[in-house]
């Protein structure tokens, strides 16, 4: 579900957001992560709490890098990538499945940080060159899935539980 939002929002990006406007940035954090936090809400039984988490994370994550963006520019995304996944860990392992210690919280977290961000490294060629009209949107979709899943694993496989 998180790769299909994310496929639409490459589409939307390119073909109709006009850029750099922070509306819709905020609009994407949220969007984004409310699917997010759905979904690790349904793993918990709890879809709404964690489609409620996730909003306020992405819209807190997003705003964490506009705030940041001026004195480290685009670094702030790193800083904020690291907070999102850490903010993930607490909802999913704290707030919505109440199983896990805050020492798991951060190495799930940690694990899911630097897991997807590989994931999301391996796959920042998707768009280039740039030529939306010409993008193999199917292809992004596999490649958004790929990014995600080590961050999912991380947050949501319980090895207490085989």
């Amino acid at each position: 579900m998180t790769a299909a939002v994310s496929t639409v929002g490459d589409y939307l990006w390119a073909n109709v957001l006009p850029h750099h406007r922070p509306i819709y940035g905020f609009a994407h954090g949220a969007i984004l992560f409310l699917t997010v936090g759905f979904c690790l809400g349904i793993d918990a039984g709890k879809p709404l709490a964690g489609a409620i988490g996730g909003v306020v994370i992405g819209l807190a994550a997003t705003c964490g890098f506009y705030l940041l963006q001026p004195f480290i520019g685009y670094a702030g995304l790193f800083v904020m990538f690291v907070a999102l996944w850490v903010a993930l860990g607490l909802l999913s392992g704290r707030a919505l499945q109440r199983r896990d210690s805050m020492r798991a919280v951060l190495v799930r977290s940690t694990l899911a940080a630097i897991g997807s961000g590989l994931g999301f490294y391996a796959i920042s060629g998707i768009w280039f060159p740039f030529n939306p009209h010409g993008w193999d949107y199917a292809k992004h979709f596999v490649y958004w899935t790929l990014a995600y899943l080590p961050g999912f694993a991380a947050l949501l496989v319980n090895p207490r539980q085989r």
